[in-house]
This record gives C-alpha cells, sequence and structure tokens, in this order.
C-alpha cells in the first residue's frame, strides 16, 4: 500500500498487489466494454454495421449464363441426339402429309382470278363481299386498304361474269359502276413468281454451303443445309395447316427467315470450332461434348435473339390480325413467326448433332475418344485408390510441413481411444525411484544417458 496526496495535502493510500492489478483491469474492461456497446448502438441507429464485423451478405448464386458458359449446367444436347431425330421425324411427317394431303390456299397471284377496286368503308365490306357472291363470283378475300377502299378478289371470271359482279358490288357500296376498278390477273404472273422464288432459293443455299464448306468444314454445310430445308418443311407445313392465303409476301417472309436461321446456326458453329480446335492434342474431351459445351455456352443467346425477334411478330400476329382484324399482315405475320420458331429450334436442337454424328465417324475422332476415355478411367482408378487407403499419418514428411507447425492425423470416430505415440514421452515417475522399489535400487535409465551409482557416486579407478 502506497500514499499519494490528494487536493487537501493529506496522503491517501494507494492501494497496490494484485489485487489491486486486477481490480484496475476489470474496472477498465468494463469501461471499454461500455464505451463499445454504446458505439454499436449508435451504428445500429444509423442502419449501419457494428465496427470490426463485416456485413455478411447471402451466398450469390451464378447466373444461369455464366454455369451454362462453364459448362457447370447444360442440356445434352448431343447424347440426346437420337431422341432429338425421332420428335423432329414425327413433326416433319406431320407437315408433309398435310402439304399432300391438303394442300395450299393459293391467292389470286398464283391461281389467277379477278380483283376489284371500289370506294368504301369497313360499313359496306360485308355487303359487297354478299353481292360478289350472289353475282356468281367465288370471293377468295375482301378487304380494306387505305382506309377508304376495298379490294374484293374472286376467282377467273369472263367477261360477262366480270361485268354482273361490277354492277352488284356497285349497287351494295351506292357507288356508280364507273367507280369501280376491275383486273384480271393470269396465273402466269404467280408462276413466274414462284420461279424466281426457287432460283434465289437455289442460288441462296449454294452460297450458304459453299461458304461453310470453306469458312468452318464440309460436314457443318451438311448440318446448316438439314435445319434450313427443316424450317421450310415445318413453316410451310404449319401454313397449310392453318390454311391461310398464299401471297407474294408468304414467299419474301419465307425468304426471311431462312437468313434468320443460318445466322444463329453460324455462331453456334463458330463456338463449336473454337471449342474443338487443338483437341486433339489437349485430349480434354471428346469432339461430341466440346460441341455440346459449345451449344450450351451460345444457348441464351440463342434464346435472347429469338424471343426478341418473335415478340414484335407475335404482336403482328395476333394483335394486328387477330384482333385488329388487319388481313393483309396475317400471310407475313404466320410465316415469319412459324419460320423464326423452327430456325430457333433447328439451330440450337438440330444442325450441332448432325454435325457431332458425322464427326464421331472420322477416325480421328474416334481415336480422340478412346484416348480420352482411357485417361479419364485412370484417373477414376487413382481415385478410388486414394478413397481406399489409410489415413493421412501425423507423422511429417521431410519437406512438409515448416518447422515449428502442427501435424494433425484424422481418425476413425469409431477407434477413438489412446493414440500411439511416435515419440516416448518421459515423467518423473519413470525417472525417478518407484514407491514399491527398494531403497538403493536404480531408476531406468533415460534414453541416452549413461547409468549412475546409487548416490550418483563415480566409481573410482
Amino acid at each position: 500500500m502506497t500514499g499519494r496526496r490528494d487536493d487537501t495535502g493529506q496522503d491517501t493510500p494507494v492501494p497496490v498487489g494484485t489485487e489491486a492489478d486486477e481490480a484496475r483491469a476489470a474496472g477498465a474492461a468494463a469501461a471499454a466494454d461500455a464505451a463499445a456497446a454504446a458505439a454499436d448502438a449508435a451504428l445500429a441507429d444509423a442502419g449501419l454495421p457494428a465496427e470490426g464485423s463485416a456485413a455478411r451478405r447471402p451466398g450469390r448464386r451464378a447466373s444461369l449464363a455464366h454455369r451454362l458458359y462453364n459448362g457447370e449446367a447444360g442440356l445434352d444436347v448431343v447424347g440426346r441426339s437420337r431422341l432429338i431425330y425421332k420428335v423432329t421425324a414425327v413433326i416433319v411427317l406431320v407437315c408433309i402429309a398435310s402439304m399432300v394431303f391438303r394442300g395450299f390456299n393459293f391467292g389470286i397471284d398464283f391461281a389467277g382470278g379477278n380483283s376489284f377496286r371500289l370506294p368504301g368503308g369497313t360499313e359496306q365490306l360485308e355487303q359487297v363481299r354478299e353481292a360478289a357472291t350472289d353475282a356468281g363470283a367465288d370471293v377468295a378475300s375482301a378487304q380494306v386498304v387505305g382506309g377508304d377502299e376495298i379490294l374484293l378478289r374472286t376467282g377467273a371470271l369472263d367477261n360477262e361474269g366480270e361485268r354482273a359482279v361490277v354492277e352488284a358490288v356497285a349497287d351494295a357500296a351506292g357507288v356508280d359502276a364507273g367507280a369501280v376498278s376491275p383486273e384480271s390477273v393470269s396465273a402466269e404472273w404467280g408462276q413466274d413468281i414462284t420461279d424466281q422464288a426457287l432460283i434465289a432459293l437455289a442460288v441462296f443455299l449454294a452460297a450458304v454451303i459453299a461458304f461453310l464448306a470453306i469458312r468452318f468444314q464440309p460436314k457443318m454445310a451438311v448440318g446448316a443445309i438439314a435445319a434450313l430445308l427443316h424450317d421450310l418443311v415445318v413453316t410451310a407445313g404449319v401454313y397449310s395447316l392453318v390454311g391461310f392465303e398464299v401471297t407474294p409476301s408468304t414467299i419474301i417472309g419465307l425468304l426471311t427467315i431462312l437468313g434468320f436461321s443460318l445466322y444463329d446456326t453460324v455462331v453456334v458453329f463458330d463456338k463449336v470450332d473454337e471449342n474443338t480446335r487443338g483437341l486433339a492434342q489437349s485430349a480434354r474431351m471428346t469432339w461430341g461434348e466440346a460441341a455440346n459445351l459449345a451449344v450450351n455456352q451460345t444457348l441464351m443467346r440463342s434464346i435472347n435473339t429469338s424471343v426478341i425477334a418473335l415478340l414484335p411478330v407475335a404482336g403482328l400476329l395476333f394483335v394486328g390480325a387477330g384482333l385488329l382484324g388487319v388481313g393483309t399482315l396475317k400471310d407475313l405475320a404466320l410465316v415469319l413467326f412459324v419460320g423464326l420458331a423452327a430456325g430457333a429450334y433447328s439451330s440450337i436442337f438440330l444442325a450441332t448433332p448432325i454435325v457431332a454424328d458425322l464427326k464421331e465417324r472420322e477416325p480421328e475422332v474416334v481415336a480422340l475418344r478412346k484416348r480420352v476415355l482411357a485417361r479419364r478411367s485412370a484417373a477414376a482408378r487413382q481415385g478410388a485408390r486414394a478413397a481406399a487407403g489409410p489415413v493421412a499419418s501425423a507423422r511429417r514428411a521431410r519437406g512438409g510441413a515448416p518447422r515449428g507447425g502442427l501435424a494433425l492425423a484424422q481418425r476413425d470416430a469409431g477407434s477413438l481411444g489412446p493414440a500411439e505415440a511416435d515419440v516416448v514421452v518421459e515423467s518423473p515417475a519413470s525417472v525417478g525411484p518407484d514407491a514399491g522399489r527398494p531403497r538403493g535400487a536404480t531408476a531406468a535409465p533415460r534414453p541416452g544417458v549413461r547409468p549412475q551409482r546409487p548416490g550418483g557416486a563415480k566409481k573410482r579407478r
């Protein structure tokens, strides 16, 4: 106990010693804890995390596109190619059967016939149609164009039949017969359109084959052409099933979807070519697996572009033609909608599996598959031996853990008990005299120490 002077000048005892130090330490700790608690409360009131503790965010899972690109998730498109071929074959056969037995509803531009233009609006449209039918005409379509003109299309008529229809529709619309503009369309004009479209299609396919064979490889050209033919057959089959009129707009839309389908297929093929380049040297995966990875890496991009392309076309088809009744748009909208959907399907599920099946027959690719499978089998055997081997030893291997570190051993939970020590542990009992040993007897010598005589006396020579 020591003293110190207070304000009055008198000495006051100051506690010293272990108990005083502990009391002062406890007081300081309590003050520090109170200050920390007040600081944490202030931070909590401000909506901030406590000092020294980082706010833990819940583990954020990688996006689907990221996992698809890294191969962590995906569709086994190439591995399920047989099932895809069967589903595709059923769809194609249904479309072909519809085209053969049901046929197409060719418009006046292809089948030939007559058209009549007269002033009028939506109010007179139904009366004009009925008047033309009563006059003996086979009305193909009747619609309002430009907001103030009615366009009526009928089958082929002779001169007398044409005059009768002109007078009938003029009376129904309440206009003079001279205001009606008749026009005759020959079937030869539609045939010319068909021939030109077929020539354009042949040139397009030849250019596609040449480009893909030079840029990538001939087998990819085969896969792309198979996908394009699938798109053509499915689009034409659905058009036949629905029964919409085939017009020049239908041909234009058909050629348009071929370009979209080819564009998406080329993007997938470019990724396939990138993944399979140098694959024979690394032998990290088979050709089919590399191609399937490319499909999954571009899957989200293909879906996004297809959805973005289909949305306005769907609005054109279902809203424009379905709800608003704009008949001039339904032929183009239907062929674009069906063609875009078929093109997205073929570029993802059809083109690449065809190329992969053709490539898997090549001797180099067959040898690559054997090497990859042999390497995986060897790795699996090594992994099995490592899993079945003994647990890690507590002894540190030379060059293993750094000096001063701890070597931990993994022990089986069922065999818990006193562990066998690698080093002899000495205790005073092991070197001192035992209680039951006679007085004067020597204790067991310690390792590395020469035995001593009783009493510590050395033998004199």
